[in-house]
């Protein structure tokens, strides 16, 4: 199937940007893509295991509570985690959890107990540390693979949503967990945006995963974008701290997902759209 609308820019190694004219096109490619890394991931490891953003991002998953994927993927091989939460109960409006179980979850046949949320009841510094032994222990029977690069856990598939600030997960630009090397999972308690605490994967286990897709749709992302996947050197218009421009998977392959409002800088700054984009066909 050609699809015309979706364009290719290769920015940096390791890396590929896909543009789409519209949302309803980046969530028919989004479901193809983790389709495809589902399905050879439990051929090759016999697990997908796969950690979700909340925001923007939940509503592109639709596609997979549809034909074919939910008959064609093998859902009892899915193993769900979150890049990020929100330290709230789980019926609470600003639970990751809660949008992911409504919007994706609770349509598509997942057993229960492959579904891996933090504790709720737990105070924010507790449900970090307790997520990370829970992320350990997959990892000593390898339902999570391990980076022989890093030692850190690495996921099938890891998909973050960027905001305007260029954040992802809950790691925010100038923050002092972007610093971390050691912990898997860390805390926050002072989120410019609220809630103020949160558990987020630390960058060591971004970087780490064998597949990591990063969404962006909207004009009020354009900047951010434009920052984080530029080849520029370090200078005052490319802050070193930016954690989108921090994503750099060690061993993996990351791809990002963009409307054309949000890569709109990108086809100016490249000129002719059509020298710098070619069609993106499956």
């Amino acid at each position: 199937m050609e699809r015309e609308s979706a364009t290719t820019y290769e920015p940096k190694r390791n890396s590929e940007i896909r543009v789409f004219e519209s949302s309803d096109e980046m969530a028919t490619d989004l479901a193809e893509y983790i389709s495809q890394i589902s399905e050879i991931s439990v051929k090759e490891r016999g697990y997908f295991a796969i950690a979700l953003s909340g925001g923007p991002l939940v509503s592109f998953l639709g596609k997979l509570c549809e034909a074919p994927y939910n008959k064609t993927l093998d859902w009892s091989k899915w193993y769900i985690f979150w890049s990020d939460e929100r330290a709230v109960a789980k019926n609470h409006a600003d639970s990751n959890y809660k949008l992911t179980k409504e919007g994706f979850l609770a349509k598509v046949p997942i057993p229960n107990g492959h579904v891996y949320s933090i504790n709720d009841n737990a105070t924010v510094e507790d449900a970090a540390t307790g997520y990370e032994f829970v992320i350990r222990q997959l990892v000593k029977v390898r339902t999570i693979g391990v980076s022989e690069s890093t030692d850190c856990p690495k996921f099938d598939l890891i998909l973050l949503d960027m905001g305007p600030d260029g954040h992802v997960a809950s790691l925010f630009p100038n923050h002092p967990a972007l610093e971390l090397n050691d912990d898997w999972v860390t805390y926050i308690t002072d989120s410019p945006q609220p809630p103020p605490e949160r558990i987020t994967f630390t960058l060591p286990v971004i970087n780490s995963a064998s597949n990591i897709a990063i969404v962006a749709t909207g004009n009020d992302k354009v900047k951010a974008v434009n920052l984080a996947v530029s080849d520029g050197t370090e200078g005052p218009d490319i802050p070193a701290s930016l954690p989108a421009r921090m994503v750099h998977p060690t061993d993996g392959k990351l791809v990002w997902f963009l409307d054309k409002a949000a890569a709109s800088s990108l086809e100016v700054e490249n000129g002719d759209a059509s020298s710098s984009y070619k069609h993106h066909e499956y």
